[in-house]
């Protein structure tokens, strides 16, 4: 009974990197580092040319930035737990501090999956209602988009949290990957999990599973009437500007399916093939998303070349 005790109190975690490859974790750390600074410096790019630019102040580029500032904040939550097992093989920590990070990555991954729909919808109101754009997507009905969806993060992450607190733990507990995840931490009580688990599955129903229906309803709309315009060359340039957006949704849902699969059915994979996938759920978005809108947005991409152009 003391041991339940001492449980509920002060349960220990032990995040784990790649098993069996410690020694190694010098070299492999060397590719995480360049992928973190890599999306930090792209993102804080992003957010600086948007920033500085007039022209740029428009609902696109403010969702594009809204993007950059969640990519930031997902990458920042998971750094100092990855590093900490990479570079100091310092794999403890605290229940209350794991809490709080699973807390924020889950937050930070259900806003942008909301940030996504919203540039969704900002391209199917330009394609669809080019002359109501500017009186539809206005100041006022942006900021108050960006609230809607910081506010639903906030407010479906914090009863998961409390309800893991609830639950009874060994002393020390083993995670699965260099940082928590809910779905990680519910494994490794020793108590009742159902309602934890119903509740986590509706969180993901509720942001990521209806934001995937929305996204994939708004681009049958966009495709509808990119389709119905007769000169082959508008719609062309309609799609072109769907591009960027269609690139970032399939890197931030294509880790996030290969994660849930491998948690689902790869019990008996590797579990360096599980890390892998975590690693990349959490990692690629952040670095691929400030890559696609400076590639394949003309506006970015040219003023970022009149920036460094300027610089030199």
């Amino acid at each position: 009974m003391s041991v339940f005790n001492d449980s509920v109190l002060y349960p220990c975690f032990l995040l784990t990197g790649f098993s069996g490859l410690e020694s190694r974790y010098g070299l492999i750390s060397l590719p995480i580092f360049l992928v973190y600074a890599t999306s930090v410096a792209g993102n804080i790019t992003i957010l600086f040319i948007i920033r500085t630019e007039p022209s740029l102040h428009q609902p696109m580029y403010y969702f594009l930035s809204m993007l950059a500032f969640t990519d930031l904040g997902l990458s920042t939550t998971t750094l100092p737990t990855m590093f900490s097992v990479f570079w100091f093989h310092a794999r403890e920590i605290s229940f209350n501090g794991c809490l709080v990070q699973m807390y924020f990555i889950h937050v930070f991954s259900i806003i942008e999956s909301a940030v996504l729909l919203a540039m969704a919808f900002d391209r199917l109101v330009a394609i669809r209602a080019p002359l109501h754009y500017a009186a539809i997507l206005t100041n006022d009905v942006i900021i108050g988009i960006a609230l809607a969806i910081t506010g639903r993060a906030l407010a479906l992450v914090f009863p998961a949290s409390f309800l893991l607190k609830r639950l009874q733990y060994r002393p020390v507990n083993i995670l699965s990957y260099p940082f928590c995840l809910h779905q990680d931490l519910i494994k490794t009580t020793v108590s009742s999990r159902r309602v934890s688990s119903i509740y986590g599955l509706m969180v993901v129903i509720c942001s990521m599973g209806l934001d995937s229906v929305l996204l994939l309803l708004s681009y049958i709309l966009i495709l509808g009437t990119v389709l119905s315009i007769a000169s082959r060359t508008e719609r062309v340039k309609a799609l072109n500007t769907c591009i960027s957006h269609i690139c970032a949704e399939l890197t931030f849902y294509t880790p996030m399916i290969g994660l849930s699969m491998i948690h689902r059915y790869g019990k008996n994979a590797s579990p360096i093939v599980h890390v892998l996938m975590a690693n990349v759920y959490l990692l690629v978005p952040p670095l691929m998303n400030p890559i696609v809108y400076s590639v394949k947005t003309k506006q970015i991409r040219d003023r970022i070349l009149k920036k460094f152009k300027q610089k030199v």
